[in-house]
């Protein structure tokens, strides 16, 4: 029997499974959780170039070029987390719907069946 949840989830996923399959929706979707991964760190990299540039260039022996690599780096990360994050969030959630459609289908089968009889 497929509870009231599962079916609000059927119906859900029925209306706005096509609009979350898109590129952009699951990079914008995605984004504020992979910037609350990536943005500590690309703060600590602009606090270190701002104001300790001079400490970490003789401690670590790095060129300043090193940091926007860096940067750049943690970009990429973020964009790579945000989006395949939503995908396999999508991947699940559509999996979710393939079995309770075809507990579903099943379900009217059987009623059906009985009301045949």
């Amino acid at each position: 029997m497929i509870s009231e949840k599962e079916k609000q989830f059927l119906r859900y996923w029925e209306q706005n499974r096509e609009g979350e399959n898109t590129f952009m929706s699951k990079l914008t979707q995605g984004l504020p959780m992979a910037l609350m991964f990536g943005l500590p760190i690309i703060l600590l990299v602009i606090i270190v170039r701002l104001f300790f540039q001079e400490w970490y260039t003789k401690i670590s022996q790095t060129t300043p070029g090193m940091m926007i690599t860096a940067l750049i780096a943690v970009v990429i990360l973020v964009f790579f987390y945000a989006y395949f994050r939503m995908q396999y969030k999508w991947e699940m959630n559509e999996q979710l719907y393939q079995e309770l459609k075809i507990k579903e289908d099943k379900e009217q089968a059987k009623e059906i069946s009985a009301l045949k009889e």
